[in-house]
């Protein structure tokens, strides 16, 4: 069965103004109505009806394996982006290079790994702008073992092009974070060694859902620092004694998985399958693309990439200076949400963004302009 986009939108009720989801988004129908059915379930206890719970690791892996070319037994749910990238960094030896611009989820994951386990050197990018194959060719060095990237950069919305940094890094682990892209880019994810996301953002499931994919590659080279009782090699819970980690992406694991933070991440995923994330970028795009007009017919300067292939669902802006205060006040007037970073906004649409949502940014728009040629 498949809805079309506009089926699909429908199913947000997000109130106008909202142009936040690379923050966070609010989630959807299919989520919420899962997260309810699950916590029924459990609050009653009745005879038998809580083996659903332990159904939902599998179809969370399935639906994650639907969207990107891992296979289920190569994907683990996570709580949440930093501890997959945890797990990573944790178990990642030689030299890691990665931008010092990236979210801190990566670099904290790499510096810390280094710091604790003495095992991990990180190399820093000297990169003033986006993160691209011609830069990481340039300072690839004999000592790299893996290289850490975002998918969507999170300051600029900069969609980085994995195949050509695979290309130029050859069998070196590729390690991809893919929080501002996952749900709502149809990226070559197989491409990657290590895919990681949560699902709070665009795939518009909440906090407390996330998972790790590894690849073949990745499984070889990594060691899980991090393996908790629940994932070893012992058949049910070990006890009386400590037995290794269980082989494979099952290793990294801490504790038993919040199995409605799964029922409701894979119900998101679901979902979005059912539309297909390639019609969920062209309305993304669309939106984007209308945020940019109305910056440019007001005369606020867009920083973010204009071209199709090095944007996904951000838009960031970039006043001068003294009139930032002034377009913070304008949105916050007219009832717009987004990220004000430093000297920037980053503005984030999704499919259900409304046609009343467009008409209060272009009102604090107009507010903003107003006030500042006075």
């Amino acid at each position: 069965m498949t809805i079309s986009i506009d089926d699909f939108a429908e199913r947000f009720s997000d109130e106008p103004g909202y142009l936040d989801f690379a923050r966070q988004a609010p989630i959807g129908q299919a989520a919420a109505t899962e997260q309810l059915a699950l916590v029924e379930l459990l609050s009653r206890g009745r005879f038998g009806s809580l083996d659903v719970l332990d159904t939902q690791d599998l179809r969370v892996r399935e639906a994650v394996s639907a969207l990107t070319d891992f296979a289920a037994d190569h994907i683990a749910f996570q709580p949440n982006t930093s501890s997959g990238l945890m797990h990573t960094m944790f178990g990642l030896t030689g030299t890691v290079l990665l931008s010092p611009a990236e979210f801190p989820s990566l670099t904290v994951a790499a510096v810390r790994s280094g710091e604790a386990l003495h095992a991990l050197q990180t190399q820093w990018l000297e990169v003033d702008g986006p993160v691209t194959p011609g830069v990481v060719k340039e300072q690839l060095t004999s000592d790299v073992t893996a290289v850490a990237v975002s998918l969507v950069d999170f300051r600029t919305g900069y969609l980085v092009d994995l195949e050509g940094i695979r290309q130029v890094i050859g069998e070196r682990l590729l390690i991809v974070d893919a929080i501002q892209g996952f749900g709502a880019v149809d990226a070559p994810y197989g491409l990657a060694d290590v895919v990681v996301s949560g699902g709070q953002k665009w795939t518009r499931a909440g906090w407390g859902t996330g998972f790790l994919a590894l690849s073949d590659r990745a499984i070889e080279r990594l060691t899980p620092v991090w393996s908790g009782f629940n994932a070893t090699t012992a058949e049910g819970m070990p006890l009386d004694e400590v037995p290794p980690p269980a082989a494979g992406v099952r290793a990294y694991s801490v504790s038993n998985p919040d199995p409605i933070a799964q029922g409701r991440f894979a119900a998101a995923l679901e979902e979005i399958a059912e539309v297909g994330v390639p019609a969920i970028y062209d309305r993304i795009i669309d939106a984007t693309g209308r945020i940019i007009d109305l910056a440019d017919e007001f005369g606020i300067p867009v920083v973010s990439s204009r071209n199709l292939n090095e944007r996904a669902g951000i838009v960031v802006v970039e006043p001068v200076p003294e009139h930032m205060t002034v377009l913070a006040a304008s949105l916050h007037n007219h009832g717009v949400t987004a990220t004000r970073r430093d000297a920037t906004v980053r503005f984030a649409a999704h499919v259900s963004t409304t046609e009343e949502t467009f008409e209060m940014l272009r009102a604090s728009f107009l507010g903003f302009a107003s006030a500042i040629t006075v």
